[in-house]
């Protein structure tokens, strides 16, 4: 029988090796997981200090003044603001009567409406916005309701009329109609047609607001006013 000779001996370091690979493969995966867990934590900061920046608009109520504009239509027409608050209110009869609304945000842009009850004509209301030389207007119309919007590029204004039997019968005498006027101070997120569609429409939900608390009858409104892309 052959007698086996000893085991041959380990090479030096080959331990130490083995628990250095491990040590590098456990510094590895650690630090690929605290690379991710940091990028997390500044996405959220980021997305913290973004959302801090612009929630202002997103912050009002689903419907503003009164509950009579949809804030979607305010966020489509006003810039992104850190902070933003609206007020409205309503006051008098016949020809003392006026409803107004207004959003301000901290970038110092202010949208304003006011609805007022008038002893005017459409042809005379339509002259009176036509009548500024070197602007554009749109127009469009959808039954008795009619909208209008003076398109000059970043500045706009629009307009809603619509005839108005007044409530308090004794408070006026003859035709009268509510017309209404919304524009925007500072800047604006939108522009142009764009711009005059958004304000039409903030004009035209303010004044079936103002119809409700002003005028006899439901008054035949639509959904809304057809586009000013579409005539």
């Amino acid at each position: 029988m052959r007698r086996q000779g000893p085991a041959p001996a380990r090479p030096a370091g080959t331990r130490a090796a083995r628990h250095g690979g491990d040590d590098i493969r456990f510094w590895q995966t650690h630090s690929v997981k605290g690379f991710f867990a940091a990028a997390a934590v500044l996405v959220l900061v980021c997305g913290g200090l973004f959302l801090f920046f612009v929630k202002g608009l997103y912050l009002l109520p689903d419907k503003v003044c009164e509950g009579s504009v949809q804030r979607d239509v305010v966020i489509r027409t006003l810039p992104q603001a850190r902070a933003a608050d609206q007020w409205a209110h309503h006051r008098g009869t016949g020809r003392d009567f006026m409803f107004d609304c207004t959003v301000s945000t901290s970038g110092d842009s202010i949208l304003s409406g006011r609805v007022n009850l008038w002893d005017v004509s459409k042809a005379d209301w339509e002259q009176d916005y036509s009548d500024d030389p070197g602007t554009h207007v749109v127009r469009t119309s959808a039954g008795r309701v009619a909208g209008l919007a003076q398109v000059d590029g970043d500045r706009g204004v629009a307009s809603v009329y619509v005839p108005c039997e007044p409530k308090d019968t004794e408070a006026v005498t003859g035709p009268q109609a509510l017309v209404a006027e919304v524009d925007v101070v500072g800047r604006s997120k939108a522009s142009g047609v764009a711009l005059g569609q958004n304000l039409t429409d903030i004009a035209y939900q303010l004044t079936r607001h103002a119809h409700a608390l002003e005028c006899k009858g439901a008054g035949a409104f639509p959904g809304r006013l057809p586009r000013y892309e579409d005539r």
